[in-house]
């Protein structure tokens, strides 16, 4: 990475000791914000929270991103490896659940320094859009005990409309492919280990969130599949019409009724109630808290 970031599957090949890569970041740790999520799945943030670091930059930025001030690289807030172990440690002491690493692909080097520095005795997250090397996932896979991927696209017309990338669903397909192989470990309603993939249902996209549930359900895999409709018109989408409502019930219901088919055992369901600005994190100063 020093020299030729190869990281993801963008592999802009930056010298990311001076100048930034594909994602925005450079060889220093930037995390926006970080603290209790009490909303992610109830297995997740189950009594007291998630203990959720919210990094920046990305190596995918849909151009609805609902933190797109993170994924862009607009907040900033440089930490060091030990300062970063730290947080970890702190959100430990504050009672999180687990540690919720939200997209931090383009700092899997620093995470494993990290770790050799503190190791957290609380279950271990990684939250990711799923567009990952397999190389990056096993080199961090020995810290991670929970895998939280989005699938997002199975239409390469549909990822290279919405992030430029038309190799989505054939990178993350062997990626969560690659997570679901963790077995899950549900104690009491908490989640210590296993894998959840998450699903956002977009606008006029129903047809292709059937295709996702089907390649799930093909898996035989006892993950957990979250089936979100909490889409918010975010980001920077002038330009794309279709996207600048919420998804309808009719929407929805077609490819909840595709889950309720396809034989998956272990279901999440976000209701479309969820779709409000209200359950996406504040990264302004104005708080020290994520909500």
């Amino acid at each position: 990475m020093a020299e030729k970031c190869t990281l993801c599957p963008v592999e802009c090949g930056q010298d990311r000791e001076k100048r930034r890569g594909y994602c925005g970041a450079d060889n220093a740790i930037s995390v926006a914000k970080y603290g209790l999520h009490p909303f992610e799945e109830p297995c997740i943030s189950f009594r007291n929270g998630s203990g959720t670091v919210f990094f920046t930059g990305c190596s995918l930025r849909c151009v609805f991103c609902q933190n797109f001030e993170l994924s862009r690289a607009r907040v900033t807030r440089e930490v060091s490896v030990r300062e970063l172990a730290g947080i970890f440690q702190a959100l430990e002491e504050q009672g999180a659940e687990n540690i919720n690493l939200v997209t931090a692909a383009h700092y899997v080097p620093h995470l494993i320094q990290a770790f050799s520095l503190y190791r957290p005795k609380i279950p271990v997250v990684y939250n990711t859009h799923a567009y990952e090397k397999i190389d990056a996932l096993r080199a961090i896979d020995r810290y991670i005990d929970v895998w939280l991927p989005d699938m997002k696209y199975f239409s390469p017309k549909i990822s290279l409309r919405y992030t430029g990338r038309e190799d989505y669903f054939e990178r993350a397909s062997h990626a969560v492919a690659f997570m679901t192989q963790r077995k899950n470990d549900v104690r009491d309603g908490k989640m210590y280990a296993g894998c959840i993939v998450r699903h956002l249902v977009l606008p006029l996209c129903a047809s292709d969130s059937v295709q996702i549930v089907n390649w799930f359900a093909s898996l035989r895999s006892d993950a957990y599949f979250s089936l979100m409709g909490q889409y918010t018109p975010c980001g920077e989408i002038g330009k794309f019409p279709e996207l600048q409502r919420r998804i309808t019930p009719r929407e929805y219901k077609k490819v909840r009724n595709a889950l309720f088919a396809s034989g998956i055992k272990n279901i999440f369901l976000q209701e479309l109630g969820a779709a409000d600005e209200k359950f996406i994190p504040d990264f302004s100063d104005n708080t020290d808290t994520l909500f």
